[in-house]
């Protein structure tokens, strides 16, 4: 092997690291940019869990005062969520099953 191959391997080598060390440069700023992101996503949603509280106490303030129970409509409405969501459940395990039965007869 000459000197001349080997100089070529060495330049090959060389700019495939170099063209790596970009590629991580580029990753390290993209996860940068996706932690920023991810903290005023995490701000912006404590901020509306804050205002959501505040509205739930005004509402239920407002509810006091009109002599409406507003504890028992949010259970009410609790519970049609947890049977709605029950509801997705079946369904969801039904078309699991359906698909498992769609792979074993195949």
């Amino acid at each position: 092997m000459g000197l001349g191959s080997t100089a070529k391997k060495i330049q090959g080598l060389s700019e495939r690291a170099e063209a790596m060390y970009k590629q991580v440069q580029e990753l390290q700023q993209r996860i940068t940019n996706l932690e920023e992101e991810v903290d005023d996503t995490h701000d912006t949603v404590n901020r509306m869990d804050h205002q959501l509280t505040e509205q739930r106490e005004l509402l239920l303030a407002i509810a006091e005062k009109h002599d409406i129970d507003g504890e028992e409509i949010l259970a009410d409405a609790a519970i049609d969520q947890a049977e709605l969501e029950g509801e997705n459940d079946t369904a969801e395990e039904a078309d699991a099953k359906r698909r498992r039965e769609e792979t074993t007869a195949e």
